[in-house]
């Protein structure tokens, strides 16, 4: 049977590689990998934050049915992930890096290796767990002498201001090569997950691209607009007034550096992935390896002159995503939307490995392979009103100012930014959005993929808003 690796990051768009469109930004290891892959030109995430969304790549569930709806809500122990869907015993397996589904350092759902790299989510373990315990990142960086700078923990920003050799995506990439050494000569399956290109937005590249020389988002004039949410009027007025994580977000040298910044991370990352492929060469597993490259969710980063995730455009629900299988070498694009609901059904018939039946996505094998029947489908993402809530619902409230658009109470901007919406794309490329509020929007993706246009108020198209959130609806009920 063939060995997963299976490589994912946090918050990394798509449009950060080559293969996706981007000619300026270097990723030469990914880039090699892409052309030996089958690339999916259009892959969405179910939800745009990081829980809800690792959730699903873990369980092959949506959000709402395997209940990680927001931030830091845990996989409840009778929901499996894929390593307790497959044969016990069969495969040697290991989690390595960000977490973020409950008990964060801890071993659990059917990974023996773990490797964990964050220490921030303490008060989220459960009772039972030692809430005095620290991530085996956490161990190395004392053993080289390294002291936290704030307390018993070393925080984002400190891991991120060290040397490359000292960082996480280093730390990964020799845990990783060390479980390959420790497995290459029987089955295994290895996820890793980068934190980076994930806020704080800064690290050891961040000399790597002039702020002159970097894409500015082909919509980075285009904010929302009155017929889009409110809640995405709010957050482009607050980064404007108030910038984020000690970023000025004011005019586009501000925004310049901080895309600078973000491509630095992604070539980062693509470095120490780098590391990890030689290392499935050096012992021999490369070509019997499948392996997958993704992300959780993508970032505004500048788009609509939005940052980070939360919201439903394209730049937050698209991300890289590519498969390559044992023994290939000619890579292939796939045009057609397709979800990462798919994955785990996707990857459990490449390993040639019985798919339970509560799975909620479908294998894209035939697809992949050109062989058989294939009907495309639609593609629904979810947004569960909270993770904004919190947060943003502090700041409107009067603990941080953020300014609200004009004529806009606090009670409205308190709902908005709490708001639950729920999303469709479909094989032709029509893409509607509605919320709880009532706040509708339609785009035709093929005619206007950078989302400018809201259709959602022509009359004439209508028909076609009310049949598309009827879709929605039956999905809901499955």
């Amino acid at each position: 049977m063939p060995n997963l690796l299976f490589l994912f990051t946090d918050e990394q768009r798509a449009d950060t590689l080559s293969a996706y469109g981007n000619d300026r930004i270097s990723m030469p290891n990914l880039d090699a990998l892409a052309s030996e892959s089958v690339v999916f030109e259009n892959s969405y995430v179910t939800q745009p934050v990081c829980t809800p969304s690792r959730s699903t790549l873990l369980t092959g569930l949506y959000p709402h049915t395997n209940g990680c709806t927001a931030n830091n809500i845990p996989i409840q122990p009778g929901t499996p992930c894929l390593p307790e869907m497959l044969p016990k015993g069969k495969y040697a397996t290991g989690y390595h890096g960000k977490w973020h589904l409950g008990d964060e350092i801890f071993a659990q759902h059917g990974f023996d290796d773990w490797i964990s790299i964050e220490d921030g989510y303490r008060k989220h373990y459960g009772p039972e767990r030692d809430h005095g315990a620290f991530s085996t990142y956490h161990a190395f960086l004392s053993e080289a002498g390294i002291e936290p700078e704030n307390g018993e923990v070393y925080g984002r920003g400190q891991c991120a201001r060290l040397p490359e050799r000292l960082g996480k995506p280093a730390y990964l990439a020799r845990e990783a090569t060390r479980f390959i050494r420790e497995h290459h000569r029987e089955d295994f399956v290895l996820f890793v997950n980068f934190l980076e290109p994930h806020m704080p937005f800064f690290g050891p590249r961040d000399d790597q691209y002039d702020p002159d020389f970097v894409n500015l988002p082909e919509n980075f004039d285009d904010p929302p607009a009155d017929d889009q949410p409110l809640k995405t009027r709010i957050f482009a007025k607050s980064y404007h007034d108030r910038g984020h994580g000690g970023f000025d977000l004011r005019t586009e040298s501000d925004w310049r550096r901080v895309i600078s910044n973000y491509w630095g991370l992604c070539s980062l990352v693509d470095t120490h992935v780098g590391t990890i492929l030689n290392s499935l060469r050096k012992y021999g597993v490369y070509d019997d390896t499948i392996i997958v490259f993704t992300s959780d969710h993508g970032d505004m980063m500048g788009s609509h002159r939005l940052l980070a995730k939360c919201v439903m455009f394209e730049e937050a629900l698209k991300v890289p995503m590519m498969v390559k299988l044992p023994g290939r070498t000619e890579g292939a694009r796939i045009a057609n939307p397709v979800s990462q609901i798919d994955l785990i059904p996707t990857l459990l018939d490449a390993m040639e490995e019985d798919a339970p039946s509560s799975l909620q996505g479908r294998s894209l094998m035939p697809l992949i392979e050109g062989e058989g029947e294939f009907e495309p489908g639609d593609v629904f993402i979810e947004w569960n009103g909270r993770d904004t809530g919190l947060s943003w619902k502090s700041r409107v409230a009067g603990q941080e100012s953020v300014g609200l658009p004009e004529g806009i109470s606090e009670e409205r901007a308190l709902a908005a930014v709490s708001d639950s919406v729920r999303s469709v794309v479909t094989p032709d490329g029509w893409k509607f959005n509605f919320s709880s509020l009532g706040e509708y929007e339609l785009y035709n993706l093929g005619n206007d993929p950078f989302e400018r246009v809201n259709l959602a108020g022509r009359s004439d198209i209508r028909p076609l808003m009310e049949e598309l959130g009827e879709r929605i609806r039956n999905w809901q009920k499955t």
